[in-house]
């Protein structure tokens, strides 16, 4: 690699020696339900597995190891989403250093509340990244703090590229290396790491198609940037002028996934790998199930680069998966009101195997006859064919069934016929 990059290979490898004891080497796992499910060979690096649950560790203990005592005094600051925020705030402690973290206000609580639980003193400020970032420069002039910015700065890039280094040492045989985009800081420290190891692997990075900055950048597009995104580890409007370069330089292709891609991978790391992932660490497996084909036959490393997610959202996730996946349906009957109808229509899921979740009368819809009854049962099943056995089977027993999206369990307010 002949550009004039900020960071090097011996970098990375000075950056591996520096955190050594530090940060936990994390097991590259192979995944053969992933792999059944991609058609291709996956390896996962579980950088879940931290003790914050984030690869940010690396990027923030080789900078932590890099100031100087005058600096350790004066004390750090850092703007972040969650995940930098805990690994600055963790392991400054562990150094003494004193940490204070500014972060977005949209946070989720569990990475506010962690991160404040490390010690530091958090300060809730703006709507965006770059909200916050402004407001941690100002503090880190009033109060001389050293900032430590979560991807562009050279001490970072490099401590993350260590997840590189380590992959390849383990498996030199992986093809590719599938990588999570925000600001570009976690696949600059990589591509620099991967690409002096083994200059074939292709790297592929990935962003979440409501916030597309490098795609933009590298592309010259315009698309458009901003929205709540499940990722919001990777919720990025502005790139790394230092890990742009790199990035573009190493980098041979950057690939969008929509919400439901990145809904579906955490479902798939909870459901088939057993494991946690937040939107932004599931990213790369999100890009594999929008093009299986893409990598089918191929060995493909995974960075589960978090597992930070929040426990109520991770329940949502799981639900609205089961419905996708026809396991959880619910029905509208309409009929007779009569006395034993709940128990005639129990009787008949109870036969078809169905378990009953939710079961809501309705008499007073005027499309209803008056002696008429809707109920809106909502059931457990095996999937799509046992699905469709059960609507068969009220049918045949007179009750008109037809699909309905189920209220409570999927968080809506109103049912709507059809799928």
């Amino acid at each position: 690699m002949s550009e004039p990059f900020t960071i090097t290979p011996a970098d990375v490898e000075a950056a591996a020696r520096r955190i050594e004891g530090h940060v936990l080497r994390t097991p590259l796992v192979p995944a053969p339900r992933l792999s059944d499910l991609t058609g291709a060979t996956v390896l996962v690096k579980h950088e879940n597995m931290q003790a914050t649950a984030s690869f940010k560790e690396r990027g923030a203990v080789n900078k932590l190891l890099t100031l100087d005592e005058d600096e350790r005094e004066r004390g750090v600051i850092a703007m972040s989403a969650g995940n930098h925020a805990q690994a600055v705030a963790y392991h400054a402690r562990r150094f003494g250093i004193p940490a204070t973290i500014v972060m977005p206000e949209t946070t989720p609580l569990v990475k506010v509340e962690n991160t404040r639980s490390h010690g530091a003193r958090v300060v809730l400020h703006g709507e965006t990244l770059y909200e916050s970032a402004q407001k941690a420069r100002e503090l880190a002039a009033a109060e001389e703090l050293v900032f430590v910015h979560p991807y562009d700065d050279p001490a970072v890039m490099a401590g993350q590229g260590t997840i590189a280094h380590e992959m390849l040492e383990d498996d030199p045989d992986l093809e590719v290396l599938i990588v999570p985009l925000g600001g570009g800081g976690l696949m600059a420290g990589n591509a620099v790491a991967a690409k002096a190891l083994k200059p074939s692997i292709e790297l592929i990075g990935v962003e979440a198609a409501l916030y597309p900055s490098f795609f933009n950048a590298i592309n010259a597009d315009d698309l458009p940037v901003g929205g709540p995104t499940l990722a919001e580890g990777i919720a990025v409007k502005t790139v790394g002028v230092q890990t742009l370069p790199i990035v573009s330089s190493l980098v041979s292709d950057i690939v969008l996934v929509g919400e439901d891609m990145i809904e579906r991978a955490v479902y798939a790391y909870a459901s088939l790998q057993h494991s946690l992932a937040e939107g932004a660490g599931a990213a790369g497996l999100a890009a594999m199930l929008k093009e299986p084909g893409r990598y089918a036959g191929r060995k493909v490393g995974l960075l589960l680069c978090g597992g930070n997610i929040d426990t109520r959202l991770l329940a949502a996730i799981m639900v609205r998966e089961l419905e996708r996946e026809d396991r959880i349906v619910a029905f509208r009957l309409t009929t007779a009101d009569r006395p034993g109808l709940l128990g005639k229509v129990a009787s008949l899921l109870g036969e078809q195997g169905a378990n009953i979740l939710e079961v809501s009368h309705g008499r007073l819809f005027l499309d209803v006859p008056a002696k008429g009854v809707t109920l809106d049962v909502t059931v457990e099943t095996r999937g799509s064919a046992h699905s469709a056995a059960i609507e068969a089977a009220l049918r045949e027993s007179g009750f008109a069934p037809h699909r309905v999206l189920p209220r409570g369990l999927a968080g809506r307010d109103l049912a709507e016929p059809g799928r």
